[in-house]
């Protein structure tokens, strides 16, 4: 029964990860970055002086708040972790230093993706008492108008963290053991 399991598994695994998945990927990415008429690099030089000009500048944070600079921190610890700093090597291992292009040229098209992604969560954000709620779930029950789809969202996030991504708490414990004892 574990071997018919895991040739399931395998076979979904393979066909959603496979091609169909990047040719979404970088299709959704393509169209949004001609929509936006390619706005993460016509906007790239206002988002450095507004990160980079914020970020140097001393300010305290009011109560409640972050400042610039602790808003930065968050935000890359969030978005890099020991998983993508240990893929990052392994793909310019397997594919030499050509990989750093193709990571980086698709970085720039996916970050269409994420601005688009950030820009609905915040026009579809709810008000909390002092603070906000929002998200994926969010713009697809409001935004779409597909409550269903925002319900269907939220379970399967919470079965894909409880069960998915546990894995990979152990590959980072593991690349990390790695790194220090070789």
């Amino acid at each position: 029964m574990l071997e018919l399991i895991q040739s399931v598994n395998s076979a979904v695994n393979n066909f959603i990860w496979g091609v169909p998945a990047m040719i979404c990927i970088i299709g959704v990415g393509l169209l949004l970055t001609i929509k936006t008429k390619f706005l993460q690099i016509r906007k790239f030089p206002y988002a450095m002086k507004e990160t980079l000009g914020r970020v140097f500048k001393k300010q305290d944070a009011s109560d409640g708040s972050m400042t610039p600079f602790q808003a930065v921190c968050t935000a890359l610890a969030s978005t890099v972790g020991t998983g993508n700093i240990a893929g990052v090597a392994g793909a310019i291992a397997i594919g030499g230093p050509g990989a750093v292009f193709w990571m980086w040229l698709i970085a720039l098209i996916g970050s269409a993706s994420a601005f688009i992604e950030s820009t609905l969560a915040q026009i579809y954000k709810v008000k909390d008492g002092d603070s906000f709620r929002g998200g994926p779930a969010y713009y697809m029950e409001k935004g779409l108008r597909k409550k269903w789809m925002g319900v269907s969202f939220s379970v399967l996030i919470i079965v894909c963290f409880g069960f998915a991504f546990k894995p990979f708490n152990n590959f980072d414990s593991y690349g990390l053991h790695g790194i220090k004892s070789g």
